[in-house]
């Protein structure tokens, strides 16, 4: 029997990838608004790069951590759209064995990357308003770097566990996953073996990465809003607050929707709602992100002006 299973295993070289399974006429406005929805992560995310990196009064460790998050959306959208947008067009839907593995393992490590830098902001937050004078040693150009690496660490961490354990799976004969990338709910729902134990590995995973980060984030903001509430000014409590609106709005969508795929035992049990959720989680957060900096934020904003004039100025 084990024989059998080896050998039908062996077999599966390729995955098919179904996507949203509806008529060519659909098929063709979920195209397109996924080319533009794509369009605006890439012009999004990288003029948010250029703006930091041009403007000097943005080498801040806020603005760092925020180049590294527009990096990381930049990535892990890239990894899932050309694919994607390629099966829509195409009659061959099809990905082979490594490149499905690839496409995961790489996704896995820029999504859970990001989780850890989330917290990492939230951590920077804290820092700036609880301990100013405490600051610049706390987040010193080192201790960013180490920072931002002990985040990629971490997700090259959770990568690899998950994409050894999923893909140590066997496939016998049924290579046919229902979602628009290779994604672990759809991959053990293929599975022609007991998935159990993944299901587990999945769900502890995620949780302990969700709590861990969770964690760090509310006791981060915990600390911060009794900092807030101790400044007498109604407009100082405002102006300190606003440093960390954006933050909040990230966090809350990056994290609800990563609960709702992974965090829940029952989460691969709907092929269509973890689509939805996916779509959300891989293209609109990474399109949302730097418009949320962008149009909620002050001091990118000024930049964006400043740039805008000296570019007109020069001409």
């Amino acid at each position: 029997m084990k024989s059998e299973l080896n050998r039908n295993y062996s077999e599966v070289t390729e995955f098919i990838l179904l996507g949203f399974r509806t008529s060519p006429k659909i098929q063709i406005l979920i195209f397109l608004l996924f080319l533009l929805i794509y369009v605006v992560i890439v012009v999004g995310n990288i003029s948010m790069l250029a703006v930091i990196k041009i403007d000097s009064r943005l080498h801040t460790p806020m603005y760092f951590f925020l180049r590294n998050l527009s990096y990381l959306d930049l990535c892990y959208s890239t990894v899932i759209a050309p694919k994607t947008l390629a099966t829509f067009l195409s009659k061959d839907k099809r990905i082979s064995y490594n490149g499905c593995a690839t496409q995961f393992f790489f996704f896995a490590l820029f999504v859970g990357t990001e989780g850890f830098l989330l917290a990492v902001m939230a951590y920077d937050r804290f820092s700036a308003i609880c301990s100013p004078f405490l600051y610049p040693v706390r987040m010193s150009q080192q201790a960013c770097v180490r920072l931002v690496i002990g985040s990629y660490i971490c997700g090259c961490v959770n990568s690899m566990v998950q994409t050894g354990f999923t893909f140590s799976l066997h496939f016998c004969g049924e290579n046919r996953l229902d979602h628009f990338f290779c994604d672990v709910p759809a991959l053990i729902k293929i599975s022609c073996v007991d998935t159990f134990m993944n299901e587990i590995v999945l769900f502890i995973l995620s949780a302990l990465i969700i709590i861990t980060t969770t964690v760090i984030i509310l006791v981060s903001y915990a600390c911060i809003l009794s900092t807030i509430l101790k400044i007498p000014s109604t407009h100082g409590r405002s102006k300190t607050f606003s440093t960390c609106t954006s933050h909040i709005t990230v966090v809350s969508l990056f994290y609800g929707t990563v609960f709702f795929m992974y965090a829940q035992p029952g989460a691969i049990s709907s092929p269509e709602k973890s689509k939805i959720i996916a779509v959300f989680y891989t293209l609109i957060i990474p399109m949302l992100n730097p418009l949320i900096y962008s149009l909620r934020n002050r001091e990118v904003k000024n930049a964006v002006k400043r740039i805008v004039l000296r570019k007109v100025s020069s001409h």
